[in-house]
């Protein structure tokens, strides 16, 4: 059995806005699925979903075997759920935090004491847990909130934008403590806009682009299907793009060629032998390259490909200077 199940799942809000235009997906027991894209795209949506806190509007979603729609009550005793803005209570302090959670969830006081010494232990928090939650960092802050939703050891967790507004070394032990409850055989969905995360964390994945789902797989499936190189070219007058496309696309070896905000995204086979020719192209057609660079596949390049726009979440898409 699946421990999530979602079918053709639709979200329209007053005034005809269609969040989610028929999803599907399904998440092995066990396994760390990762749901990717820029903002608005529909990843919250289905979280609230999936976590009774919304109720779509078509399709249907199963979690734990059981229908969040009809049976929400049980599914709400069977996960946790971090939300994007932190659950934690600032006045109160780190046990305390974790100790009110689970008396939420009516855990047995004995039981609840070891719980709490267990997670805190877990989670590197023991020399702060007696200290008011408004002392700590924004990392430990969030390992706590991810600690509040394992309090009464869910079957299905779920991460809403885990790791936003982290600094890198918070995110990396962040990171670390999500792989290390996947070890432990926690099935976990985690929202993100960072390719990177979804790359390092999940099994599989899928990237979510105006409520649709535009691609699924595991990371290494979807980058093998992209042949080749990407060259990223940016002109001196970024108008002239449509021109400078026509005239990519009549460069042999071009598999395919695609304008975002300005840029020019080229598909070639060798990237670095490419770079010479396309240049050379473009400015016998009287375009002036300002700057260029190539890569290897990336989720990005799945990200260019199967939506027709690249992916700017962490500003790194820039192309060197030529």
């Amino acid at each position: 059995m699946n421990a999530i199940q979602v079918t053709d799942l639709k979200k329209t809000y007053a005034g005809g806005i269609e969040a989610l235009r028929g999803i599907s997906f399904e998440v092995a027991q066990g396994e760390v699925f990762a749901l990717l894209g820029p903002n608005g795209a529909g990843k919250s949506t289905t979280m609230r979903i999936l976590t009774t806190l919304s109720t779509p509007t078509g399709g249907e979603a199963r979690v734990a075997g059981l229908d969040v729609t009809r049976e929400g009550a049980k599914v709400r005793l069977r996960i946790g759920y971090v939300a994007q803005n932190p659950g934690v209570d600032q006045f109160a302090t780190g046990r305390e935090n974790l100790m009110l959670q689970g008396r939420l969830f009516r855990l047995p006081p004995d039981r609840l004491a070891a719980r709490c010494d267990e997670l805190l232990r877990l989670f590197g928090l023991e020399d702060a847990a007696n200290r008011t939650a408004q002392t700590y960092s924004g990392g430990m802050k969030r390992r706590l909130d991810v600690a509040m939703g394992l309090i009464h050891q869910p079957e299905v967790l779920f991460l809403d934008e885990p790791t936003t507004g982290l600094d890198p070394e918070s995110r990396s032990r962040m990171w670390s403590e999500i792989r290390r409850l996947a070890q432990g055989g926690l099935t976990i969905l985690l929202t993100t806009h960072y390719l990177e995360e979804a790359d390092q964390l999940a099994r599989r994945l899928a990237i979510v682009d105006h409520g649709q789902i535009v691609a699924e797989g595991t990371p290494e499936q979807l980058k093998k299907k992209l042949a080749g190189d990407r060259v990223a070219l940016e002109l001196a007058r970024p108008e002239q793009a449509e021109g400078a496309s026509a005239a990519l696309q009549s460069v042999e070896g071009v598999e395919s060629v695609v304008i975002d905000a300005g840029l020019l995204y080229a598909r070639v086979r060798h990237g670095a032998r490419a770079i010479p020719t396309l240049v050379a192209a473009l400015e016998s057609a009287g375009f002036e390259v300002a700057e260029v660079a190539t890569r290897r596949p990336s989720l990005d390049d799945v990200y260019l490909a199967a939506t027709g726009h690249a992916y700017h979440a962490d500003g790194d898409d820039k192309p060197a200077r030529a």
